[in-house]
């Protein structure tokens, strides 16, 4: 998800990217090739971008990189909703990046098609997902630079809440969580950003939930407390009440406060990043609801093997396993409070186990994820009949990142 969580969060978000090597060159050795500039919306690992992208030299006017990413995905599922399938094959990622991350003008267009597979709900194909969300252009900004401490970004903008980004292969997973589905993704608006040391602030006016009504407010600090470990806070809400309704925009969500507390911890293989998040909605009297919340939990674990690490004769280098475990629960009356998840008193539960596998610009992963929804209101949960408490699903995916 995002621009100002990578700013925020810097490498400590899963497997760290940053390389040297402190050996003196050759006398006679070439100069090194400059460093390709770094990529905007960032990933959170194992997978990592192509470090060599297509960079086109604009003169005055500085470099262009262009990245891309291109995957499918095949799975199976347990107790499929009505309108889901048992089983799946989609390509959910064909995407075009292109970015200027250096000078005073700097910009981000991504262009193309994505999906958003997501843990306890059913499953939106990318041709439908991109109509129905952000359209070919999901994210474009530009993003004026005076100085190293402070900058302005305007556009179609990253959110800067969560711990999770929106594209598979920027993530950890391949669907995303029940934490993550609680907030927005994309924000049309306005973003100042500004560093003091090992502090990081931000803050937007946006449409929140892509509502194109600029009554949002978000923000982010977060604080690098030394290579290893780093806090951030994110929080961000309606500052009146609105009921625009469309295929992107929930008139529920679009009227919640959200708060997150994220965590990052990274020790040589190991990344562990537990987060917390709180979200609340008023009552809407047009819509005959009253007031709700949801209260979260997450941890994200990654061992990602060294490489010089091997199972007899065999490398490991470049597999890990990044696992995530999650909790949510949402308070409301039993009869008109908001429905926040699976009912207005439900509560559940996500376990989600990623083995991954790159190979220079390739990786292919497996998934097997586990999701128990409890007190689900009737017809609510699972199942065609939305009865069934529980779903496991078993996915794969392969990419290519250019």
């Amino acid at each position: 998800m995002r621009l100002l969580l990578t700013a925020a969060a810097g490498a400590a978000l899963f497997a760290g990217q940053a390389f040297a090597d402190d050996a003196p060159a050759p006398a006679a050795a070439p100069a090194a090739a400059p460093a390709a500039p770094s990529f905007s919306i960032g990933m959170d690992g194992p997978i990592v971008i192509n470090p060599t992208p297509y960079v086109v030299k604009s003169g005055a006017f500085g470099d262009i990189t262009i990245n891309g990413a291109v995957s499918g995905l095949a799975f199976a599922q347990s107790h499929h909703l009505t309108g889901d399938h048992s089983g799946v094959g989609d390509m959910t990622n064909a995407q075009i990046l292109i970015e200027k991350t250096d000078g005073l003008f700097q910009f981000f267009i991504d262009a193309g098609s994505y999906s958003f597979p997501t843990v306890g709900v059913p499953y939106t194909k990318a041709s439908t997902a991109t109509k129905n969300n952000f359209g070919t252009v999901p994210m474009a900004y530009v993003k004026i630079v005076p100085n190293s401490a402070f900058s302005i970004e305007i556009g179609k903008l990253p959110t800067l809440v969560g711990a999770e980004y929106n594209f598979t292969f920027e993530n950890s997973q391949i669907e995303r969580g029940l934490l993550w589905n609680q907030e927005n993704l994309v924000n049309r608006g306005v973003q100042v950003n500004y560093t003091a040391g090992p502090l990081a602030l931000s803050l937007s006016v946006n449409d929140g939930f892509y509502s194109n009504d600029f009554s949002w407010v978000t923000g982010l600090a977060t604080w690098t407390i030394n290579s290893s470990n780093t806090l951030a806070f994110a929080a961000g809400g309606n500052t009146k009440k609105t009921y625009v309704s469309n295929s992107a925009t929930s008139p529920l969500f679009n009227n919640s406060q959200i708060y997150n507390l994220i965590y990052t911890h990274t020790d040589g293989p190991w990344t562990i990043m537990p987060y917390i998040q709180y979200t609340t909605v008023p009552s809407l009297s047009r819509l005959g609801t009253t007031s709700a919340s949801t209260t979260g939990a997450a941890v994200f674990i990654d061992y990602t093997f060294p490489a010089t690490a091997k199972l007899g004769d065999t490398s490991l280098s470049g597999l890990s396993l990044p696992t995530r475990i999650e909790y949510i629960s949402t308070s409301a009356n039993a009869a008109t409070g908001a429905n926040l998840l699976y009912g207005p008193k439900s509560n559940a539960f996500s376990v989600t186990f990623t083995p991954t596998y790159q190979w220079k610009i390739y990786y292919i992963r497996g998934e097997a994820s586990y999701v128990q929804a409890s007190k689900a209101a009737p017809g609510a949960a699972f199942g065609l009949d939305g009865s069934s408490k529980s779903q496991i699903r078993g996915m794969l995916e392969l990419g290519v990142l250019f």
